[in-house]
């Protein structure tokens, strides 16, 4: 497994018996907090119970450190349907941040741990098609920042003092498209450059609220482009190899292409997590 240097792998984890410390797992965001991935059932993604926030959970019992999973995280998520509600699961006047708020308030006085997954979904429309809408990224960027800043916020201020914040960065598994000729060359290029644009404003942010952020581009090696020879056996850049070994972008239907992160790129997630965690948590 591609994982960050000196990490130890979240997938490796084992049980200890006796909790030295317990508290609350609070996992927000997307498809990506809920750990969707593509069954032969459901091919575009289903949510289950293998994502970052599992094997977040498992590495920590391994520690002694006894966390309760809660996950408000709707697939498609993205920061304005956040606050709004207008999503897949959340409907009537009712918000995945409103029930965080709630969350966090009635845990006000415990331990917790909360991870942020958003941003991707603000962007995604633009990178879609074959070709990416440099306008329409920025145009979701500059939306998107004080949005975002706003939810940080009142998390935040919702929150008790033993409460660590994580956010998450991404990787970009449109570079897959690098195996598709010259358009699809140009798409994974241009795609890179956009998740690294929203990848930047989301470090700027989350260092504006004093959290830190999961590296996640890293463990992905989003920005290694020297030569390397895939699982497949062809010579493409160390980013390419790198998103088809962590993701369902280069298999083979029923299960591919799909842009979520497999087993293997969700242990990976967590790794980026983990190297982020302060005291008792790592």
């Amino acid at each position: 497994m591609l994982i960050g240097a000196g990490v130890a792998s979240a997938g490796a984890a084992t049980t200890t018996s006796t909790p030295t410390m317990t508290g609350f797992y609070l996992d927000i965001g997307a498809s990506v907090s809920v750990g969707v991935q593509p069954t032969p059932h459901h091919p575009t993604g289903y949510r289950t119970h293998h994502g970052f926030s599992n094997d977040l959970i498992a590495y920590e019992a391994s520690r002694g450190v006894s966390l309760s999973l809660t996950e408000l995280g709707c697939p498609g998520e993205s920061v304005a349907t956040m606050v709004n509600g207008q999503d897949g699961c959340y409907h009537a006047g009712a918000s995945q941040l409103a029930d965080a708020i709630t969350f966090l308030n009635t845990h006000h006085d415990q331990t917790g741990l909360v991870t942020i997954d958003l941003g991707f979904n603000s962007v995604v429309p633009c990178l879609r098609t074959h070709i990416v809408d440099p306008t329409c990224v920025q145009e979701s960027l500059a939306s998107m920042g004080p949005q975002l800043s706003s939810i940080l916020t009142v998390l935040k201020a919702a929150a008790g003092p033993n409460v660590t914040f994580v956010g998450i960065s991404f990787a970009d598994p449109y570079l897959a498209q690098e195996a598709n000729g010259a358009s699809g060359r140009v798409h994974a290029h241009a795609s890179l450059q956009a998740i690294s644009e929203l990848d930047q404003t989301l470090a700027t942010i989350y260092q504006a609220h004093d959290m830190p952020m999961a590296n996640v581009a890293g463990v992905f090696h989003l920005h290694q482009t020297t030569t390397t020879t895939s699982e497949s056996g062809a010579r493409v850049p160390t980013n390419v190899a790198t998103v088809c070994h962590l993701t369902w972008m280069c298999a083979a239907a029923p299960y591919g292409p799909n842009i979520h992160p497999n087993r293997a790129g969700y242990e990976a997630i967590a790794d980026a997590v983990i190297a982020v965690l302060p005291p008792p948590y790592h």
